[in-house]
């Protein structure tokens, strides 16, 4: 599995399926020169995640947390 593959996985983990929707599937995750980033439908701008895949599966859980865009399953 590939690290955005590992990313997108731990983007359904966090938010569910129902809770993701159209803005998963649709979901760009890319890596550039500043690091892993989230393109979501419905937003201007990509996510800035972190430099490592570590840092930007923790970001995943705490926007999923804090429900910016995201909302989690309880």
């Amino acid at each position: 599995m590939s690290e955005r593959e590992e990313l997108m996985q731990e983007l359904m983990n966090v938010i569910g399926e129902e809770g993701c929707g159209v803005s998963c599937e649709e979901a760009t995750v890319y890596k550039d020169e500043e690091g892993w980033k989230i393109m979501l439908e419905g937003f201007m701008a990509p996510w800035n995640l972190g430099q490592t895949l570590a840092e930007a599966k923790m970001r995943i859980r705490e926007y999923g947390s804090m429900g910016f865009g995201l909302s989690g399953h309880q």
